[in-house]
């Protein structure tokens, strides 16, 4: 009877252990739970700002409560009551006691702790206060180094800050020392009034002014814009700014990334100057939908966890096994009960290596130092084995395989050839404008060599027709040398052929017929193809004697040729893709660019690009395939 009920008991003691089995499911169940919230969250925010930017302006105004001069302080205030701070959702610090718990919490640790309180119960101090020691270095050593990081990357953060320039009517006296509070700024008592304030006090219904190097600083819907040009490369990964415009969408698009009315935070401006309405702060915005998924997901436990759990679980149910054994055999031989205990524990004692928790995390603490001389900060040190162990590096394209910056890469005649003349006509266009020069005119200024540049004091500037959204091209008129009047244009390949009757052939003027347009079309998409930004270059000679010129003026042009723009690799890109490769981790491009554009930076760069799959055929793909394109995939496009 004795027997069987220690039997049980002990059976009941080791089914325990699975507990964690529970747990693992719970947080499965919640982290699923987290995800689908998460994921509604964005499809609701998605149909909002498709409806936003398909709103009247004065519809939109209301819905907001506010007007085209912005919000009263007050107002204001209130509002930022409702709907708190601009902030998007990330990690919340822990608390000096939740990091202390945190790097103390593991099997071992906990066990090192019983077996040093069972020492102290039973008159073994020394043992008792070694293994105390021995968990106390460890806790505090790894406290010590991720405190260390931490604080780091808290004063990188506190190096930047941004604010947004905004407006308030009606300003009072109440206003005034508002203001003055919340933003130690003073201001007059006017009708109207604008000031910069930090982003995090912008609220919905703020009505914001932008000019070019502005960050967006929440997701806005455009009042007025002029030449408005934005990268949203860190939201889908283009190259190249999108142009954004004032009026209302009429179309239906899948994407709100896509509507070309709306502002997003964590964007920025490139070029132009816009005003704005805030339609949407802080987690609300597309950008916090998008934060919100990846906080909401508690951190996945590392391999180098699991591997320490496993083995820890492993000595602990040894420990457990024989140590009992121990003990009934010892008592029930030699009838000793205390000295039996005492057995057991220096046999639990034995089982469990003391320093291991120590040799773990002084380890790792040197790694962390190492990689902090490389100025690489180490937040949790368990990274580090995760770092090491890494065999798959899934990375983007713009800004980090290359320059995220537009270079001239040839400047080519009808045919394909490369042509000083197409270049210098192009820079007489670019340098003459006065328009908000783009970042292919500043590519074009820059690839001119100095003979050019000084050429181009032999032209006279007579007029130009500026560059507009539906022409896609503009014009300049200058005076040649050779007192001839001239109109040189340059634009989209499709806006320019529109305008042109003749083509120049090697210095020879002939007819634009279908067959050359058709083998300039080619020519021009196998350049697409490659990746590259196309733009041609017209002109035309002009007898007249008028003195300004128009839109009707660019017609019966003669196509020069074509200049094509790229977004060039970095440097240190290939090296580093051979160094990765050498060291047997394989390299996957995650980006929003398209896929030529992809596949020519992988090719330069020594990445397989001849595997990719777009973001239409990932949507139709269920879990189970999309695993399996993981794996025979490299570039995700």
């Amino acid at each position: 009877m004795k027997y069987d009920l220690w039997q049980r008991l002990f059976t009941r003691f080791l089914q325990t252990f699975h507990l964690k089995r529970f747990f693992e499911r719970h947080r499965s169940f919640k982290e699923m739970h987290q995800s689908s919230y998460a994921k509604e969250i964005g499809q609701a925010l998605s149909q909002q700002l498709k409806t936003n930017a398909q709103m009247e302006m004065s519809q939109l105004l209301e819905k907001l409560h506010t007007a085209q001069d912005g919000l009263t302080e007050a107002h204001a205030y209130q509002q930022q009551q409702t709907h708190g701070l601009n902030e998007v959702a990330q990690e919340k610090p822990l608390t000096w006691w939740q990091h202390v718990w945190y790097c103390y919490r593991n099997p071992f640790n906990v066990l090192l702790s019983l077996l040093a309180l069972v020492a102290f119960l039973t008159d073994d101090f020394t043992g008792g206060l070694i293994i105390t020691t021995m968990v106390s270095l460890s806790t505090l050593l790894r406290y010590w180094q991720e405190s260390k990081s931490n604080k780091a990357a808290e004063s990188l953060k506190a190096m930047v800050t941004n604010t947004a320039m905004v407006l308030r009517h009606n300003v009072n006296t109440q206003d005034q020392i508002l203001i003055k509070q919340r933003y130690g700024i003073e201001v007059k008592q006017l009708k109207s009034i604008q000031f910069e304030i930090p982003i995090q006090y912008l609220v919905p219904g703020d009505i914001i002014l932008l000019s070019a190097g502005d960050m967006i600083p929440a997701d806005c819907r455009i009042l007025t814009a002029k030449d408005l040009f934005v990268s949203q490369a860190a939201m889908t990964g283009e190259s190249m700014p999108v142009e954004k415009y004032a009026a209302a969408h009429t179309s239906d698009i899948n994407s709100p990334l896509e509507l070309d009315n709306l502002l997003f935070m964590g964007t920025n401006v490139v070029s132009g100057t816009a005003r704005a309405v805030v339609m949407s702060t802080g987690i609300q915005t597309y950008f916090g939908a998008l934060a919100h998924r990846v906080t909401a997901t508690d951190y996945a436990v590392t391999s180098f966890q699991l591997g320490v759990n496993k083995v820890s679980w492993l000595l602990i149910r040894f420990m457990l096994v024989m140590a009992p054994i121990v003990l009934f055999i010892n008592g029930f031989t030699k009838g000793d009960w205390g000295e039996a205990v005492l057995f057991a524990l220096s046999v639990a004692v034995g089982l469990t290596p003391e320093m291991l928790p120590m040799i773990v995390t002084s380890t790792l603490a040197k790694g962390a130092v190492f990689l902090s001389r490389k100025k690489v900060i180490v937040k949790r040190l368990d990274a580090i084995q995760n770092f090491g162990a890494m065999d798959v590096l899934c990375t983007d394209k713009t800004g980090t395989l290359t320059q995220d910056k537009i270079f001239l890469s040839h400047h080519v005649d009808v045919l394909g050839k490369k042509s000083h003349s197409v270049l210098m006509q192009a820079f007489l266009n670019s340098y003459y404008q006065t328009g908000l020069k783009n970042l292919l005119d500043v590519a074009v200024l820059e690839a001119v060599d100095q003979d050019m540049k000084f050429e181009k004091l032999r032209f006279k500037k007579l007029d130009e027709v500026p560059f507009d959204f539906e022409r896609r091209r503009m014009s300049v008129v200058v005076r040649t040398p050779q007192a001839q009047v001239r109109m040189v244009s340059k634009g989209a390949v499709e806006e320019i052929l529109k305008v042109c009757s003749h083509v120049e052939l090697q210095g020879e003027i002939k007819q634009l017929s279908p067959a050359l347009r058709h083998e300039i079309q080619t020519i021009t998409q196998n350049y697409n193809r490659e990746g590259l930004r196309v733009v041609a270059v017209a002109y035309r000679n002009i007898d007249t004697h008028q003195e300004s010129f128009s839109v009707a003026d660019e017609r019966d042009l003669i196509l020069m040729g074509y200049l094509t723009f790229l977004d060039p690799p970095k440097e240190s890109a290939r090296p580093a893709i051979q160094q990765l490769h050498a060291h047997g981790v394989a390299v996957k491009v995650l980006t929003g660019d398209n896929e030529f554009v992809t596949q020519k930076i992988c090719r330069e760069i020594g990445i397989a690009h001849d595997k990719v799959l777009l973001g239409g055929e990932i949507e139709m793909l269920s879990d189970a395939q999309l695993k399996v394109a993981v794996e025979q995939h490299t570039i995700f496009a």
